[in-house]
C-alpha cells in the first residue's frame, strides 16, 4: 500500500491553473525527484503532499499514521532558544525520560523496592527510546550537515537562513519518519555535506521526495523523476540523466507525430474545400467528420529559459592574475585571524578554475581578496595587463530593492530603452517584467538581473560566486552554455558539481588552512578523493583484523565449528575479547546509571551497541 497516493490532484490560483490531473503513489523506499521551472508548481504540490496546502482540485489518502518529515526551502523558525535546542525537540519524549530518570534519583529511598523497580522501569523505556546515543546520532548528523558546535549554540534568532535550514534539515532526519519531503535541500550545504546527505537518503532513509535543480544530486539518489512541466506531471524511471534521454526522444517523437499528424490536417482541409461542393461533396463531408472526431497531438512545448550569445571579452596578456606568498584572513580590531596560505598561483588566459571546499574554510573571504575588497594579511596579489574584472556575488549585494529592473540595468550601462527592455527580454524579463521592482523580484529573477548586469560590461575575467543558486535546471544549462563558449578567463566559486565537472579544468581546494592546486577536472579530483579513502578504510580493517594473542585459557558461550576456509586469524580469541569488552562496558553502564552521569551513560551506550554488533559479525563469520 502506498505511503501517500493522490487521484486526479489539481491547485488553481485564480485563474491561473498551477498543475492539474495529477495521479501519483509514493511507495516505501521511494527515491523521488521533482523538477521543473521555477513557478512551476513543485513546492505548491510539496506543501499538498504533506497537508500543509489544500488541493484545489482531487484527494490525497495518507497512510493512518504515518510520520512525515517536511524541510521547506525558507524554514520559519520563530523559538527563543538555540539552534541545538530546537534541533533537540525532536528527541521530547526521551529527554521527559531523562528528567524523569534525573528526578527518581533524586527521590528514590535505596530500601524501596517499589522504588528500584520504578527506576529500572525508567531506565528501560530510557535504553528503548535511544537515550544513550541521541546525543551522539545529534552530533554526527550535524557534523555531516556542516553545523559548527558555536554556530548550534548561538540564538536561533541570528542565524543565518542556510543554518536554519540546515539545522531543520538535522531535526527532520533524526526523528526517522516514514517519508522524507525536502525542498532544495542542497542550496546551502556544500561539497561535503551534498555527498554525506546524499548517502544517507540512498542508504538510511525510509522514502524520500525531493525538490532539486542539482542535477548531480538527483543523479546519484533519485531512482524515479517527476516532471512538471507546462501544468502536467509526467513521470519517467530513474536518475536525471536517464529522464532527460527519455524525455528527449520522447520530444523528438511527440515533435515528429505532432508534425505528420499537421500535415494530413491540413491535406484533408484542402480536399474538404476543394470538393465540399462539388461531386464529391459526400467524400468531403464524410472526411470532414473524420477530422472533427480525430484526437489532436499537442503542440510540442518550448521551455521558456534564457537565451543569450556568448558575453564579448577583449583580449589580455598571457598572465591574467597571479599571487605571491599570499595569506588570507581577517582583520577585526588589531586581531589578525588567519584563515589560508596560498601558494604562488598564475591563472592563464582563458584558463577555467573552479575553487571548492567546505563551508567556513575561506572561499569568499579568498575571493574578496584577489578582487582588493579584503586586505591581504601578508603577500600580493597582481592582475595582469588589460585585465577587465566582472564579478557576480553570492549575495547579489549590489542590487537595490527600491529600483525597478530597467533602472538597475541602465545604471550598469546607458543605452537606448528598446535596446535595453530587448536585452533583458534575453534575461526573460518580458513585457511589464522590467518595471517591477528589484524587491518583489524572486531569488531567480534577481540572479538574472546581476548576470544581465555583469556580461553587459563585456569582462575578460570573470569571477562568480555560487552563480546557479537560486537558477532552475533550464537557466543553468542556457548559463553552461555561455560559460563554456567565453573567450576570457574564469575564477568560480560553487558547490554545483555538475557544473564544476563540466567547466573547470583545475581546481584550488581549500581544506586545513591552506590551498591545495590540483591540475585536473573535478571527476579526477573525486576519483583520488576515494582511492584516498578506500586505502585509508583498507588500513584501518587490517589493524583491527591483525591476530590477536592466544588465550591462556579460551572462553566460549557454546559449541562453534571452525570454517576451513576463514582466514589465518585466531578469532576465537577476537571473540573472547568482545565478549569481556562488553562485559566491562556494561559493568560500567551500571557505575554511570548509578551516579547519574548522563554524559558517561551516553557515551557507554553508543560503545556498547557498537561493540555489540561487531561481536555478531564475529560470530557469524567464525561460524559461517
Amino acid at each position: 500500500m502506498p505511503l501517500v497516493s493522490t487521484s486526479d490532484l489539481a491547485v488553481h490560483y485564480g485563474a491561473d491553473i498551477i498543475f492539474s490531473r495529477v495521479d501519483l503513489d509514493i511507495n516505501e523506499r521511494a527515491r523521488i525527484g521533482i523538477v521543473g521551472p521555477n513557478g512551476g508548481g513543485k513546492t505548491s504540490l510539496l506543501r499538498v503532499l504533506v497537508g500543509q496546502q489544500d488541493a484545489s482540485e482531487g484527494r490525497v489518502a495518507r497512510n493512518r499514521g504515518i510520520q512525515i518529515g517536511y524541510v521547506p526551502q525558507h524554514p520559519q523558525m520563530e523559538i527563543p532558544g538555540t539552534l541545538r535546542e530546537e534541533v533537540l525537540r525532536t528527541f521530547g519524549g526521551v529527554m521527559a525520560v531523562e528528567r524523569e530518570l534525573e528526578a527518581a534519583s533524586r527521590q528514590s529511598n535505596g530500601d524501596s523496592e517499589e522504588a528500584g523497580r520504578r527506576y529500572a522501569a525508567l531506565l528501560d523505556r530510557y535504553e528503548a527510546l535511544g537515550g544513550y546515543t541521541y546525543q551522539s546520532d545529534v552530533e554526527r548528523m550535524v557534523d555531516g550537515l556542516g553545523l559548527r558546535a558555536e554556530t548550534l549554540d548561538s540564538p536561533a534568532a541570528l542565524a543565518s537562513g542556510g543554518e536554519r535550514t540546515r539545522a531543520a534539515l538535522a531535526k527532520a532526519l533524526l526523528g526517522h519518519p516514514d517519508l522524507l519531503v525536502l525542498d532544495e535541500p542542497t542550496n546551502y550545504l556544500d561539497l561535503k555535506g551534498v555527498t554525506w546527505l546524499e548517502r544517507y537518503l540512498t542508504h538510511f532513509a525510509p522514502a524520500v521526495v525531493v525538490v532539486s535543480h542539482d542535477r548531480y544530486f538527483l543523479d546519484e539518489m533519485a531512482t524515479q523523476i517527476w516532471e512538471i512541466d507546462h501544468g502536467r506531471m509526467n513521470v519517467f524511471p530513474g536518475n536525471f540523466s536517464k529522464y532527460r534521454v527519455i524525455k528527449g526522444e520522447r520530444d523528438l517523437r511527440q515533435a515528429k507525430e505532432y508534425e505528420a499528424q499537421q500535415e494530413f490536417i491540413a491535406k484533408e482541409q484542402a480536399f474538404i474545400d476543394r470538393y465540399r461542393a462539388g461531386q464529391r461533396s459526400r467524400e468531403a463531408k464524410g472526411r470532414e467528420t473524420r477530422l472533427g472526431r480525430l484526437e489532436r497531438i499537442d503542440r510540442p512545448d518550448v521551455d521558456r529559459s534564457i537565451s543569450m550569445s556568448s558575453a564579448a571579452a577583449s583580449r589580455t596578456g598571457q598572465l591574467v592574475l597571479s599571487t605571491h606568498d599570499l595569506k588570507v584572513g581577517y582583520i577585526e580590531g588589531d586581531e589578525a585571524t588567519q584563515l589560508l596560505t596560498v601558494p604562488d598561483l598564475k591563472l592563464s588566459r582563458g584558463s577555467r578554475t573552479a575553487v571548492i571546499g567546505d563551508n567556513g574554510t575561506g572561499k569568499t573571504t579568498f575571493i574578496k581578496t584577489v578582487l582588493g575588497d579584503a586586505p591581504a594579511l601578508d603577500g600580493s596579489v597582481v592582475l595582469g595587463q588589460s585585465v577587465k574584472v566582472g564579478y557576480y556575488s553570492q549575495g547579489l549585494d549590489a542590487l537595490v530593492d527600491e529600483q525597478t529592473v530597467l533602472e538597475s540595468f541602465l545604471e550598469i550601462k546607458n543605452m537606448p530603452f528598446e535596446q535595453a527592455r530587448f536585452y533583458l527580454a534575453r534575461f526573460l524579463f518580458q513585457g511589464d517584467d522590467v518595471f517591477r521592482e528589484v524587491g518583489d523580484c524572486s531569488g531567480g529573477e534577481k540572479s538574472r538581473l546581476a548576470l544581465a548586469r555583469l556580461l553587459i560590461t563585456e569582462p575578460n575575467l570573470l569571477i562568480l560566486d555560487e552563480p546557479t543558486t537560486h537558477f532552475d535546471i533550464p537557466s543553468r544549462e542556457a548559463l553552461e552554455q555561455v560559460l563554456l563558449s567565453y573567450p576570457g578567463t574564469i575564477l568560480l566559486v560553487s558547490h554545483d558539481r555538475h557544473l564544476v565537472s563540466l567547466l573547470a579544468e583545475s581546481l584550488l581546494v581549500m581544506a586545513d588552512g591552506k590551498v591545495t592546486v590540483f591540475a585536473g577536472t573535478f571527476e579526477e579530483w573525486s576519483d583520488a578523493q576515494r582511492e584516498t579513502e578506500a586505502v585509508a578504510a583498507s588500513a584501518r580493517l587490517e589493524e583491527r583484523e591483525k591476530p590477536a594473542r592466544r588465550p591462556q585459557a579460551a572462553k566460549s558461550t557454546g559449541p562453534k565449528h571452525r570454517n576451513p576456509a576463514a582466514p589465518v586469524i585466531d578469532m576465537e580469541q577476537v571473540i573472547v575479547d568482545l565478549e569481556d569488552r562488553l562485559k566491562n562496558i556494561e559493568t560500567q553502564l551500571q557505575e554511570a546509571t548509578v551516579s547519574q552521569d548522563f554524559k558517561e551513560m551516553t557515551r557507554l551506550g553508543e560503545e556498547h551497541t557498537q561493540t555489540q554488533s561487531e561481536l555478531e559479525q564475529r560470530l557469524e563469520e567464525w561460524e559461517a
